[in-house]
């Protein structure tokens, strides 16, 4: 199968939107972990990542401009034990709840359903990787509307048990630019993971549309020792 090109993926996407990458790097040696966001309006484009807690949190770069906090602010990486949570919403805290009580992703998941910011219907993307005994496996889904009906949910996900060294799964929020704005379609996109994690930070980084990038987050997990290496690029600082 011929991998895509990550960086060209982005370059020729003005709004993929909110996007996670997970795979196993290059050198087979770490688990590697990506989300970014992007936004379009003011209030979306308001916000930074901050490290808390061995994940990460979204804040407003300026509060006294934060309007509705419903849909943008929210833990989107959080670390139970050995499992490494990311999602694009408050759904990581449900996938959190119910894996601590022994339950599993897809359950949690099914108790959730797409974004209810009409008549986007924005889908919910949300992924789990799992380090254990030097190797690692990870599963990506994704809720979304029926064609844009909002009485139907879809729910899709996808489990990787055995991933390869330099190859990786994206999945994103949006095809593409529009109104309104078109949810992401087929499998989780097979793309090659070049470089150590500051050579991947770059590239994903300078890829994204320079207009509506916002934040970006990668970890690099250490498969021998379970060590991670963390790098957040925020556009706008905090107040």
């Amino acid at each position: 199968m011929d991998h895509l090109s990550l960086a060209a993926e982005l370059a020729v996407n003005t709004y993929p939107g909110r996007g996670i990458v997970l795979g196993r790097s290059e050198d087979g040696k770490s688990a590697v972990i990506a989300y970014f966001i992007m936004g379009r309006s003011a209030n979306s484009r308001n916000r930074v990542f901050t490290a808390k807690d061995g994940g990460i949190i979204t804040e407003a770069a300026d509060p006294s401009k934060l309007e509705d906090p419903s849909l943008i602010i929210y833990a989107p990486v959080r670390v139970l034990g050995k499992t490494t949570i990311v999602t694009n919403g408050d759904q990581t805290d449900t996938i959190y709840d119910h894996l601590a009580a022994g339950k599993g992703f897809a359950k949690a998941l099914r108790t959730r359903t797409f974004e209810p910011d009409s008549p986007n219907f924005t889908p919910r993307i949300s992924g789990i990787v799992k380090v254990k005994d030097g190797a690692m496996k990870y599963k990506l889904s994704i809720l979304k509307s029926d064609g844009g009906n909002a009485d139907s949910v879809e729910r899709f996900f996808f489990e990787y048990d055995q991933p390869v060294a330099g190859e990786g799964r994206f999945i994103h929020t949006y095809r593409c630019d529009g109104s309104p704005i078109p949810s992401f379609a087929g499998e989780p996109e097979h793309v090659r993971l070049m470089g150590d994690i500051d050579t991947f930070t770059r590239m994903v980084w300078n890829s994204l549309n320079e207009d509506n990038k916002v934040s970006l987050f990668v970890r690099y997990i250490d498969l021998a020792t379970g060590k991670t290496q963390d790098r957040i690029v925020n556009k706008y600082e905090k107040v």
